[in-house]
């Protein structure tokens, strides 16, 4: 006998409570009896669909986030710096910015979690920024012998970096000046 159809509106209310409990609360508050409260979706519902708070937490990650965010239109700086700008919003105007010291704390006990945080937020969004620069190396744009998996380390780390000590502020201009230092050091002389 087949398993019970899986109902979305289940996911959609889950999300959406478990969103508002940590705009409200934080993090280390959310629980997921707060959850199934703000929901109304009972707790075994909602175990069975996310085995812990981690778990639930890193798909509102990969929804404030988004997973695609990085354009190939064909002008790198501009694809870079939308990205990037992106970035800067959610981790300075959404709960993601407050989320995210706990989570990647929560990451090292956890290796599971880690891979699936890895897996269905950061890989996708780094092989997005990935083809755009592969296609700015085709194009002539970009130095063939890059390390792109450091490129793409450096162009984020100022964001996060702020993100996770808040020592210095998140602002828009942060994602250009990332943006333009990565490029002026990979960039072909012309």
């Amino acid at each position: 006998m087949a398993g019970r159809t899986r109902d979305d509106r289940i996911d959609t209310a889950v999300l959406a409570a478990a969103r508002a409990v940590l705009d409200a609360e934080g993090y280390a508050r959310m629980t997921i009896g707060r959850v199934a409260a703000e929901s109304g979706v009972h707790r075994p519902a909602i175990y069975r669909r996310w085995p812990s708070k981690r778990h639930l937490v890193v798909d509102i990650v990969a929804d404030l986030l988004g997973l695609e965010p990085t354009a190939d239109t064909g002008d790198l700086r501009a694809d870079l710096v939308a990205s990037m700008r992106e970035l800067v919003v959610a981790v300075r105007d959404t709960s993601l910015g407050r989320v995210l010291p706990a989570l990647v704390a929560d990451l090292s006990a956890d290796p599971e979690l880690s891979k699936q945080l890895w897996s269905r937020v950061f890989g996708p969004r780094r092989d997005t920024t990935a083809r755009a620069l592969e296609s700015a190396i085709d194009r002539g744009e970009v130095d063939p012998d890059i390390d792109i998996g450091f490129v793409l380390d450096a162009v984020a780390a100022p964001i996060y970096f702020r993100a996770l000590f808040r020592h210095l502020p998140l602002p828009d201009t942060l994602a250009d000046q990332s943006v333009d230092t990565v490029l002026a050091a990979i960039r072909c002389e012309q």
